[in-house]
């Protein structure tokens, strides 16, 4: 009788324990957990935005000692990564910016971009960075090559134009995976007399090869727009009346370099057009 008795309340505990009823919320996520972790991912996000835009569009509040011109012309590299033939773009760092040039489809190991890049030099910037990257549709973009590369004496200090070719280092090694051409010139920001009499000790701020190597998503604004002009700027010499009739001729000796690129050179060699030319048949070698 008695173990009857136990069994029967055995059963009774099983019921109570095993066949109740769920508390309520069991294995549920509360809806307003989730929505407040929305939200603090939405913060974030902006705040990183936001941030990111600060660094990269300088303001006429922030000290500069002139506007500087960077022509990308062209690069040649060792060798095609990959299977298919490469789709090179540049991007470099300037101070805190950084500018990207349009990708040259099929450009492999001799891509062409011909993009000038105007921008504000900070003091005491004397080098850029520059990145190739091969565009690539379903993955990361690859990192071809890089280089720390020093604005030309001439440049910085007398304000002339500058056209050389520049070592790369890539996975070939240092300074060995090919070399890209640029054209630097410099208008100094009359305001504050000689660019570098007072500017504080050159210190650069440069990226490691790696730092710059995310995805990029279609859809973006470019980052190389022209900063707006801090005074009356000099008459270019493009646009004066004589320079019309020198710019027709040089534009059909150069059917296939961009008009705006020829433009550049023009202006930054002062209108003179033999010296144009020259520097256009260098850049087109």
């Amino acid at each position: 009788m008695e173990t009857e008795r136990r069994s029967d309340l055995y059963e009774e505990w099983k019921k109570r324990v095993f066949l109740g009823p769920l508390p309520q919320g069991f294995l549920r996520v509360e809806e307003h957990s989730i929505q407040e972790q929305q939200e603090a991912a939405d913060e974030q996000a902006a705040l990183a935005l936001h941030q990111l835009q600060l660094q990269s569009m300088p303001t006429m509040h922030e000290p500069h000692v002139g506007t500087l011109s960077i022509t990308i012309a062209q690069a040649k590299l060792v060798k095609n990564y990959g299977m298919i033939r490469m789709d090179p773009y540049v991007r470099l760092r300037v101070g805190h910016a950084v500018y990207e040039t349009h990708t040259c489809s099929n450009g492999a190991k001799n891509p062409h971009w011909n993009k000038v890049i105007r921008c504000f030099l900070p003091p005491g910037v004397t080098q850029i960075y520059v990145e190739i990257y091969d565009e690539c549709s379903f993955v990361m973009d690859e990192l071809i090559a890089w280089g720390h590369i020093d604005i030309p004496q001439q440049v910085l200090q007398k304000g002339e134009t500058r056209e050389g070719w520049y070592m790369l280092s890539g996975k070939q090694g240092d300074n060995q995976e090919g070399m890209i051409n640029l054209v630097f010139s410099l208008v100094a920001n009359m305001t504050k007399g000689h660019p570098y009499m007072n500017a504080p000790p050159s210190v650069v701020a440069v990226p490691s090869p790696t730092m710059f190597g995310m995805k990029r998503y279609p859809n973006t604004v470019n980052v190389y727009t022209t900063p707006p002009a801090a005074a009356a700027p000099p008459v270019a010499p493009s646009s004066m009346p004589n320079a019309e009739v020198e710019l027709k001729q040089i534009f059909e000796m150069f059917p296939n370099v961009d008009k705006e690129v020829i433009k550049s050179v023009y202006d930054v060699n002062q209108g003179k057009k033999d010296i144009t030319i020259n520097s256009l048949l260098q850049m087109c070698e």
